[in-house]
């Protein structure tokens, strides 16, 4: 991801800086250089060379090091904690490049909007992506109404999103489409969640230091969806 960022930037970042890093992690003047769009174009790009095989060799060990004073990571990503959606890898993202949250269901509680509050306002990550994937056993289980321990709590967050979605089909999680369905509206409601209940991401996002984006990713084609 490092690469493709510098060269978005173009001349807005030093070529010597990038010699003198050597494929290290993201810097502040490399960070600041990108808009919103930018990042989230960068990612589009990741996740396009993901899918074609073509991902960048990242040296983990040197971005370890060179991230270890500090981080500047340029976009946070919340997801699922489904382990076929690790969001560093479908996007091609080296280690200090993005600000990482999971979770199941991919669900937007108030100690999470905490967490993408501190990587944009404090942080200064400039764009927050929400993404949901195909076949989410959550998704399943506020579909089937589970009752486990402190899951049970946890789906009562995916509920509304099965009352809000629209499907001409048989609403079951048998229903592949109809759990895709879903997940899309589950989604579409994180997103109205981090701006109604947090005054600090409106805030930036109304200003144009951060954008808030949704997207869906399938585990059977490596694809990320931007919605």
């Amino acid at each position: 991801m490092t690469t493709a960022l510098l060269s978005s930037v173009g001349m807005a970042v030093r070529i010597d800086a990038q010699s003198e890093r050597h494929g290290g992690a993201l810097t502040k003047a490399e960070r600041d250089a990108l808009t919103p769009a930018q990042v989230i174009e960068e990612l589009k790009r990741g996740n396009e060379r993901f899918q074609a095989g073509k991902s960048l060799p990242h040296d983990y060990r040197h971005q370890q090091r060179t991230s270890a004073a500090a981080q500047y990571p340029a976009a946070v990503v919340l997801g699922c904690i489904d382990s076929r959606a690790p969001a560093e890898i479908i996007f091609d993202a080296g280690i200090g490049e993005t600000f990482n949250a999971r979770i199941a269901g991919n669900i937007v509680d108030d100690d999470l909007l905490g967490s993408l509050e501190f990587a944009s306002a404090v942080a200064g990550a400039k764009a927050v992506v929400l993404f949901g994937h195909t076949a989410c056993g959550a998704i399943k289980g506020a579909i089937d109404n589970v009752e486990l321990g402190n899951l049970t709590g946890l789906l009562r967050h995916i509920k509304p999103a099965v009352a809000e979605t629209s499907f001409s089909g048989e609403r079951s999680s048998k229903n592949s489409a109809y759990v895709d369905a879903v997940a899309r509206t589950n989604v579409r409601l994180g997103i109205a969640n981090m701006r109604g209940r947090s005054a600090v991401l409106a805030g930036l996002e109304r200003d144009g230091a951060i954008q808030i984006v949704g997207a869906m990713y399938d585990l059977t084609t490596g694809a990320v969806e931007f919605l």
